[in-house]
């Protein structure tokens, strides 16, 4: 697994507890990091019994989003603790680089808060699932579309996994092999099930068809799991894929028989479940695993493999095989990969049709040369394809390598260096591994691939790259996670791939290998210019090791999270080295002659958490790129800093300082990207100033011309005001994260989305009318206020929001004399704000309200017909809540005119999140249509009796449910049975399936 960059992983060493020692699986997650410092039982992993407080109460917000502990929290047993796997520069700074011009970024879990009882990562799952392009709707691993929930199951209250976008079966063979292959699933004698067949064939696509049929079937069995096998699996490996997929935490046990013990009774417990296991290069023993195929009746495994001796060896009940399909078949595919809207002269479509004919009946090749020629007109271009495919020779004599010549083909016919350059660059990262668009993108731009005037020019510019190899079927299109767009590469084009980048010996690529150790001298050659040994279990590399590689430009060592020693000697005769990457490696220090490296653009420290030092960075004149987030032991600012004239990018926290280096930042006048991390949980500085992030002086942060994407923490107003005062009025900034003020020790809360442009406000006294001329920059997506004593709504912050016309998101945090967030004498008073009001509000998707001690209602009605575009509600710990929408409809008489007469709506709420609110008694007063509802949690509002909410009606007047809803998440059974007032008399008993208790969660 790669580990994020959360910086709870400070506090583990090599998967051990620094407190208590517990030692962890390497495949743990964060969130049972988490859960271990939190000091909150019942969640399945062990408590640390000496962990210090600060950091026990830190690890509890971070689970929790509050700065004090609820009451007794359960979990679900569906919950998928272990953080999805992002690539190797993380989905942390990914959000980062999609500030720079990524507009398909990562949202972080936090956006909108989350609720108690549920992981950041589920609930971060919950917020994402959308059917919007950057959902999770394209997840091209079928396993991906039951992470939400570990797989369909029979419990109405659970949800299932997402249907997989996959190819048509294209011949009536497939058909008769999917109908084959049905009949054995439902036959109960049969509980084992073989495929097989050569790369390309079809394989994965035939049973994606049947998983996709199961998801459709919910009542034919319980559970559906997908697990996409690698060539270095083991039983280990496979153990820990198949626990994420239940559910089951093995993070305590590292003995294999135990291990397996417990996935055996787990598994049993599901009762009828379908287990995929795709593309399995070698047989398994399942008992050894925990696989209890043949004790528990009416439990399936299908195998997808090369190699029928895999079936045999495991001895498949039944096995298929799935042969290339037939001449006729193959040009239907290849037509409809084409385009039917393609006409092809009688001339081209002969050529066409030899084309296909050369491809062997594979779906791979074929499908791969149809994404090639689509759009090709000429017919001499088609005679060149032709001619090319036909001179092509097999590299070997594996059947495999039939698809070889194709795959070869489409790569040449790529037509810009740049865009096969991208393409290669994917064979750099593990087998199977889902690549984060950002990522791979960052790395371009780092290789000097990408170019262009602006960091968001090449990130448009390589997504477009990205698409090219999309449609050329070259890369798969994978969504993970909500907004994290991913590519992927089939195994058999990820060979071809490196076999072009060995040749003439110039790459090495042993990603995900399981090294222990560097390769020796022999494969260090003098030809090599990229090598990629990221993602292994490499622990130091000794002095032994002095590679002479004059060509070497690329170096991807990261996610060896067992690496803490680099001999200085290592890179003395890399001396074009360009691109160097250690993010997430286990060093302590940085090899001195690392300050050599004069050709160095792009340095890579991502997530280091025990680096203390960093040597200096004066003669690295060509350096672009310095990436140091979440090296939280970093002791000092490297020295040298001053020198790098070149830098383009800088992200990096404060080392324990008080305020960034004065003069620093305008000898950076290049800097595209400045982002100064805030620590995400309370800390001591060098001079005990708890809590309290480094600060950056606006004047200077000002004079950044060239300034895209900015992070940054301001003392007060008045540095704010220089920043507003210096800037480029003429430049706006793609995105920032601008906080201003002392903020309250949870004001990490806010720093979530990374794709807003985002102003945090902390306390300070303020004259309304004087301090406010300066206005906020007018594109704020984003505004958090922390701590105003003083403000008694919104209407306080009038002139600084009332151009805002494409605010978002109202996050209101500890204002204690604010009773409402808007009044609803503001809009009837005398003389109006001003009709613009309406224009401020019609954007906003997000109103969040935390700790607000004397907030009765969040909104009057009055507002609702500005809020056509309102996604998310989301009230915490608000004491006097009394009702989320406030006021009648004769209350709003004279200010809401025409609209009093219709329908209230609220016509894109998907999220309603109501917690801790002990005087709450209504949602609205009124009769509220919220047809797009998908998650609505109640957690401790025990006074809550009137819902408000109308269900939509069926053709026979009859209530049903939000066609859209997922669940509902109740406190418990007792208060779901007290709520009285619904808009409709049944209402409660259609609403019953889609509720989940907490108080009856499996833990």
């Amino acid at each position: 697994m790669v580990q994020s960059t959360d910086p709870f992983w400070h506090h583990v060493e090599e998967m051990k507890c620094i407190y208590c020692g517990r030692q962890f699986p390497n495949d743990t997650s964060i969130s049972r990091i988490k859960w271990h410092l939190s000091g909150e039982k019942g969640r399945g992993v062990a408590i640390c019994e000496r962990v210090p407080k600060q950091v026990q109460e830190a690890a509890f917000q971070a689970m929790h989003g509050a700065n004090k502990r609820h009451k007794s929290i359960a979990s679900s047993s569906n919950v998928n603790d272990n953080a999805i796997s992002t690539t190797p520069q993380e989905q942390n700074n990914n959000e980062v680089d999609n500030l720079a011009g990524d507009a398909g970024g990562t949202q972080a879990a936090d956006r909108m808060g989350h609720p108690p009882g549920r992981s950041v990562e589920e609930f971060s799952r919950w917020l994402m699932e959308d059917d919007i392009e950057n959902g999770t709707g394209g997840v091209v691993q079928p396993g991906a579309g039951a992470r939400s929930s570990g797989g369909l199951t029979c419990n109405t209250n659970e949800t299932p996994g997402d249907a997989v976008p996959t190819t048509k079966l294209v011949g009536q063979v497939f058909e008769d092999h999917k109908k084959t292959i049905w009949s054995w699933l439902m036959h109960d004698e049969v509980s084992t099930i073989g495929i097989y067949g050569m790369g390309g064939v079809g394989k994965t696509t035939l049973v994606t068809h049947i998983y996709n049929q199961l998801l459709e079937r919910p009542g034919t069995f319980c559970h559906v799991y997908w697990i996409t096998v690698s060539q270095d699996t083991n039983i280990n490996k496979l153990q820990n894929s198949i626990a994420k997929r239940i559910g089951l935490d093995l993070s305590n046990e590292d003995e294999e028989l135990y291990r397996a013990s417990k996935l055996s009774k787990e598994l049993t417990k599901k009762q009828k479940w379908v287990l995929i296991l795709d593309d399995l290069w070698k047989a398994i023993e399942l008992h050894k695993v925990g696989v209890p195929i043949q004790a528990v009746k009416g439990c399936k495994l299908i195998v997808t493999t090369r190699l029928e001796k895999v079936c045999q060896q495991m001895d498949t009940q039944h096995k298929i095989k799935v042969s290339p399909i037939l001449e006729e078949q193959a040009w239907t595919l290849f037509i409809e990969r084409l385009g039917h809207d393609m006409a092809l002269s009688p001339e081209v479509e002969q050529i066409a049709k030899s084309i296909t004919k050369e491809c062997d009946g594979l779906p791979l090749g074929i499908i791969t040369m149809a994404g090639t020629m689509k759009g090709v007109e000429d017919i001499h271009e088609w005679r060149n394809a032709l001619e090319e495919l036909k001179q092509s020779r097999l590299w070997q004599e594996d059947m495999d390598e039939k698809v070889f010549k194709i795959l070869r083909f489409s790569y040449m016919h790529l037509k810009e260096s740049a865009l096969q350059q991208c393409f290669l660059y994917c064979a750099l990262f593990p087998e199977d591994f889902e690549i984060s668009r950002g990522d791979l993108i960052a790395y371009l731009i780092d290789e000097g691939v990408i170019k262009g005037l602006s960091r968001k020019a090449e990130f448009d510019k390589g997504h477009s790259m990205l698409n090219k190899l999309e449609s050329a079927c070259l890369l798969e299109k994978v969504k993970l996670g909500g907004r994290l767009r991913c590519v992927k590469m089939h195994d058999l084009i990820r060979d071809m791939a490196i076999q072009i980048l060995e040749e003439n010996s110039q790459g090495m690529v042993k990603a995900g290998a399981r090294l222990r150790e560097v390769p020796g001298a022999e494969d260090w050659t003098e030809n090599l210019t990229r090598v990629s040994l990221m993602q292994n279990q490499i622990e130091e590399i000794p002095s032994t090791h002095s590679p002479r590689c004059p060509s070497l430009s690329t170096l991807l060592l990261c996610g060896n999270s067992k690496l803490q020693f680099i001999a200085d000697l290592f890179f003395e005769q890399l001396h074009e080295l360009k691109v160097l990457d250690l993010s997430r490696t286990n060093i302590t220090k940085l090899p001195d002659s690392v300050s050599e490296l004069v050709s160095l653009t792009a340095l890579l420290l991502i997530g280091c958490k025990m680096l203390r030092h960093v040597p200096s960075l004066e003669k690295l004149k060509a350096l672009k790129k310095l990436d140091l987030s979440s090296t939280w032991a970093l002791e000092k600012i490297p020295q040298g800093m001053e020198c790098l004239c070149n830098l383009r990018y800088l992200r990096m926290n404060g080392c324990g300082e008080k305020e960034f280096p004065s003069g620093l930042l305008p000898k950076l006048s290049l800097l595209q990207v400045f982002v100064m991390e805030d620590w995400p949980f309370p800390h001591t500085t060098k001079d005990n100033r708890k809590g309290l992030p480094i600060t950056v002086k606006g004047k200077e942060v000002g004079c950044l011309r060239k300034l895209e994407t900015l992070v940054c923490h301001f003392e007060g107003y008045l540095d704010y005001v220089e920043y507003l005062k210096t800037r480029d009025e003429t430049k706006s900034l793609t995105r920032y994260r601008i906080c201003v003020g002392l903020l309250d020790k949870c004001y990490y809360r806010y720093l979530g989305d990374f794709r807003r442009k985002s102003i945090v406000l902390g306390n300070w006294s303020f004259d309304r009318d004087k301090d406010f001329q300066v206005m906020f920059l007018k594109d704020i997506q984003q505004l958090g206020i922390d701590n105003y004593d003083d403000a008694t709504s919104l209407c306080d912050f009038w002139s600084l929001i009332k151009n805002a016309t494409e605010l978002e998101a109202i996050n209101i945090t500890r204002c204690n004399s604010m009773e409402s967030l808007v009044s609803s004498s503001w809009f009837c008073s005398a003389p109006p704000p001003s009709p613009s009001y309406s224009g401020i509000f019609f954007g906003l998707k997000e109103f969040s309200c935390y700790y607000c001690k004397n907030m009765k209602k969040l909104f009057p009605l009055v507002l609702l017909p500005s809020l056509v575009n309102l996604e998310c509600i989301k009230v915490d710990n608000c004491e006097k809540m009394e009702e989320i929408i406030g006021g009648t409809r004769s209350d709003e008489e004279g200010v809401m005119g025409e609209e009093s007469s219709t329908d209230l709506k609220l016509p894109k709420l998907r999220y309603l999140l109501l917690m801790e609110l002990p005087e709450l008694k209504s949602i609205c007063s009124a009769k509220l249509i919220c047809d797009s509802l998908q998650f609505i949690q109640v957690r401790n509002c025990e006074k809550l009796k009137r819902m408000g909410i109308c269900l939509p009606l069926l053709e026979n007047g009859e209530p049903s449910p939000p066609p859209s809803l997922r669940e509902i998440d109740a406190s418990s059974e007792e208060w779901w049975e007290s709520v009285v007032e619904w808009e409709h008399s049944n209402a409660k008993d259609i609403l019953r399936p889609f509720v989940r208790f907490e108080d009856n969660m499996e833990i």
